[in-house]
């Protein structure tokens, strides 16, 4: 059994894997990050933070940005930031332009929760552009947490989202050449992690700690490639896909859904938070149970995000490739940051 101080030191130990690789060309260039990122007394007081999963988080961050650097909410911040790849076409795993289920269908799960503990989230919705701002609505303007497909898609209606084709003219391609063999694997490791990194994959979770030192997060993604009709994962689920607690810190996943679910992992990393470690180690230890669970670990991805109160961040993930876009550190520029995994470590 791992005790307490073997599990804090075999973290310590691999906080300096965090650090500069090639990517591909088009890609910006992933740095090493400053000493304040890791180091709690260093930090600036009240500095807004912007963290989310892989290279579409840049431009997404770049929008959360300009509402935190604004003064505005975290919650705004990650709502506004999170549309940015839903809205964008060339993102093919969120929103407009993901590829569809096994049918043709795009499905979509989305959630957001705030400061004060409130979420909301939606699950198999489709024709809609924008599901994390359906979720938002039903935080706020319903007594529920959850509301999934046709259902979902109705209040969305009411609430005047306005019903759009998702499936882009490339996708539906792309699924047409699939059906072909109809081969299916949910995640397949790339020979080369550059490739990974490049490919823009996978669901874009995003936290955010405003000049309040409010935190907030959002979650949303089409969901796994050519999945079966019908198929959930981890991405409008509370606790698994996201989790925040405003006097501690918050979390958040991407990859392969099931197992994240499997091990409610977001919520696991705020409680580890909770009981004293920082943001890296309680990431480093969700995938840990992932490993002590799962004998197949090696054939799946997943890669965790935290930031706590104070604007600390972490990461870690099962395989190499998993990269975090981060803002508010040395000029407020946003950075692409590649992440240490368990296959390396």
């Amino acid at each position: 059994m791992t005790t307490r101080r073997d599990f804090l030191i075999g973290a310590s130990a691999g906080l300096t894997a965090l650090g500069t690789r090639a990517l591909a060309q088009d890609q910006p260039a992933a740095t090493q990050l400053p000493a304040e990122m890791w180091d709690d007394d260093a930090l600036p007081s009240r500095h807004p933070v912007v963290i989310s999963t892989w290279r579409h988080g840049v431009p997404a961050n770049d929008r959360a940005w300009q509402v935190l650097d604004a003064g505005g909410r975290a919650l705004d911040a990650v709502e506004q930031g999170v549309r940015v790849a839903e809205a964008d076409p060339e993102v093919t795993s969120v929103g407009y332009g993901g590829r569809p289920d096994r049918e043709g269908h795009v499905t979509l799960d989305s959630c957001i929760m705030d400061e004060t503990g409130n979420a909301g989230s939606v699950a198999f919705l489709q024709e809609c552009m924008h599901p994390i701002s359906v979720a938002r609505k039903v935080m706020e303007e319903t007594p529920h947490v959850m509301l999934v497909g046709e259902g979902a898609r109705r209040f969305a209606d009411t609430q005047g989202f306005l019903r759009q084709d998702l499936l882009t003219d490339k996708a539906r391609a792309d699924w047409q050449e699939w059906l072909k063999t109809a081969k299916y694997e949910p995640w397949s490791r790339p020979s080369n992690p550059a490739l990974e990194r490049a490919s823009g994959h996978d669901t874009i979770s995003m936290l955010a700690v405003d000049r309040s030192g409010h935190l907030s997060g959002a979650c949303t993604t089409s969901g796994l490639a050519y999945k079966m009709h019908g198929r959930v994962g981890d991405s409008p689920i509370i606790g698994a896909a996201l989790f925040v607690d405003d006097e501690v810190g918050a979390a958040a996943a991407t990859g392969v859904g099931e197992e994240v679910m499997k091990t409610v992992g977001s919520f696991l990393i705020v409680e580890l938070m909770r009981q004293g470690a920082t943001p890296e180690e309680a990431c480093r230890e969700g995938v840990a149970r992932i490993v002590r669970k799962n004998p197949q670990w090696r054939d799946v991805q997943v890669g965790y995000l935290a930031v706590n109160r104070k604007g600390r961040v972490g990461a870690y993930a099962l395989q190499p490739g998993f990269q975090f876009a981060v803002t508010g550190y040395e000029g407020d520029t946003t950075r692409l940051v590649d992440v240490a995994s368990e296959l390396e470590d």
